[in-house]
């Protein structure tokens, strides 16, 4: 799996054409995939303000409004693929055009149902 990590609205500060530029590569990048069949699933994530977060916290269950991370970047959305190995997975994570304006892509594996492999 490939978690998109960014800046929430960081897209609002670039120039139209940036925006474009880079909407495109992401668009091309899905197209390659699901061409290659590598391709599972991917969604993006709603504005982070939207975020509920449930903890518990002295025997009691909290919700509260917000992912409240210490962190610059938020989850924004993922990219499930089907790779013939972490490698191929990270070339496909370095080419997402996020990392170029401050975000990171995360690889990482999915577990299967069966056990607690990695």
């Amino acid at each position: 799996m490939l978690l998109i990590w960014n800046r929430p609205g960081f897209t609002e500060g670039l120039t139209e054409q940036d925006r474009t530029t880079l909407f495109g590569e992401v668009d091309a990048i899905m197209k390659e995939l699901t061409e290659t069949g590598e391709l599972v699933d991917g969604q993006a994530l709603a504005n982070p303000s939207q975020t509920l977060t449930v903890r518990q916290i002295d025997g009691s269950t909290e919700v509260v409004d917000g992912p409240f991370m210490e962190s610059k970047e938020q989850f924004a959305g993922y990219l499930t693929v089907e790779c013939d190995s972490p490698q191929r997975a990270a070339e496909i994570a370095a080419r997402w055009p996020d990392v170029r304006y401050g975000g990171a892509m995360e690889v990482r594996p999915v577990m299967e149902q069966a056990g607690t492999e990695m």
